[in-house]
């Protein structure tokens, strides 16, 4: 019987096996030829396998050519790998033509090399489901510049999907159901994943909401869901479940009547309907124990809360923290009560504004502090009124 070559190893050990098994039992030498069988075998089987290996190991595992088209087109690739590693082992990837249909659409090279260093699975989509989604996206943005723009802040809200249908699907949904195009504009810049949502999804949420304003006597169902939207473009991507114990809560926790709680919720405070219901209600504890620490009453801090229902948003340490930055700077709690948009500020914000007031002259612990919440815009004016103030009358 030949060996095959590459064996060598067995034909040694097998006589060796043999020549020990004379010397022993019928029994004993039985076992030891099932013994060196079990060897033959399992050595062949494993030299097969370390074959396999190491011919899968010499195959490249990325795809080359992708890789120098996208150094030529300036793509991050560090920073794609990093992102979306397994879009680099396809071999069918379509960054030529996807160069192609951007630029034809007024993107620069640069955007093109921006979207794909952060989104690098744009580069999986074929040309005709590109064309059909631009297509649908213009159903609602008025230009080609304008998805552009999108796209360069945000790839993902275009390419993460490319379920056309179900779009298409939802865009006429929404619009069935009363939503402006200026809302559904705004649906698609800052919460593109209610599209991705199936239709059922989405169906289950506008009906929802239109049952809550009837339960509350409102007889407008239409303006009701256009304001909460239009507010809260992110509480169609939340369950129905979260967003009736949110509600519930607000109801409950401040007690509200319906008309009440009607406005709070397509007002002021839609956007926190949202929030975890853990959430809203171990952050509205940490608010209510704070201030009543400095000395607040219950309907102090309820007024407090509902005049600002944003404040919900900050966790514990980030509320005292800015508590304490304007007790500090002998801004009192009472001052704070009635101004609740100035917490809207970060505390650097906070500490570099503070700083810029008092060496303009300006009294915080008895001057009106709204001006720690303005705009830059019209912060910058007021501030550049002060120093000019101030000079005047050193001059006289």
């Amino acid at each position: 019987m030949s060996i095959p070559k590459g064996l060598g190893y067995l034909t040694i050990m097998a006589p060796r096996n043999l020549l020990y098994m004379r010397s022993n039992l019928f029994g004993s030498r039985c076992w030891m030829i099932r013994f060196s069988a079990e060897i033959l075998f399992k050595s062949v089987s494993f030299r097969l396998f370390s074959m396999k290996c190491d011919n899968a190991d010499s195959e490249p595992l990325e795809n080359e050519e992708l890789l120098n088209n996208l150094l030529t087109m300036g793509v991050d690739v560090d920073m794609a790998k990093k992102r979306q590693p397994g879009v680099f082992n396809r071999r069918g990837t379509n960054e030529q033509n996807l160069k192609t249909f951007l630029l034809s659409k007024g993107a620069s090279k640069e955007v093109i090399a921006s979207i794909i260093s952060r989104y690098p699975r744009a580069m999986i989509r074929t040309p005709e489901s590109l064309s059909n989604r631009w297509d649908l996206w213009r159903r609602i943005v008025t230009s080609d510049l304008e998805i552009v723009a999108i796209l360069e802040r945000s790839p993902e809200s275009f390419f993460r999907s490319s379920n056309n249908l179900n779009l298409e699907k939802n865009i006429e949904f929404l619009y069935s159901v009363g939503l402006t195009h200026k809302c559904l504009c705004r649906l698609l810049t800052s919460a593109p994943r209610t599209f991705s949502n199936t239709l059922e999804l989405n169906k289950q949420m506008i009906e929802f909401l239109q049952e809550v304003c009837l339960s509350l006597g409102h007889n407008d169902p239409t303006g009701f869901v256009r304001k909460i939207i239009f507010k809260n473009p992110f509480i169609l991507i939340q369950s129905t479940k979260r967003v009736k114990t949110n509600i519930e809560f607000l109801q409950s926790a401040f007690n509200l009547n319906n008309e009440q709680l009607l406005v709070l919720i397509h007002g002021p405070g839609a956007k926190i309907l949202d929030l975890s219901n853990d959430c809203m209600r171990r952050n509205y504890t940490n608010i209510k124990e704070r201030l009543f620490s400095l000395g607040c009453t219950a309907e102090e801090i309820r007024k407090f809360v509902l005049s600002c229902p944003d404040v919900i948003f900050l966790g514990e340490k980030k509320f005292s923290d800015k508590i304490d930055c304007l007790i500090e700077e002998k801004i009192s709690i009472s001052q704070i009560i009635e101004n609740p948009r100035i917490l809207d500020s970060s505390i650097s914000t906070l500490k570099s504004r503070i700083r810029e007031l008092v060496n303009a002259g300006y009294n915080l612990s008895t001057s009106n502090i709204s001006l720690l919440s303005w705009s830059q815009k019209r912060y910058n004016a007021k501030l550049k009124n002060l120093n000019t103030g101030q000079k005047v009358v050193l001059g006289n």
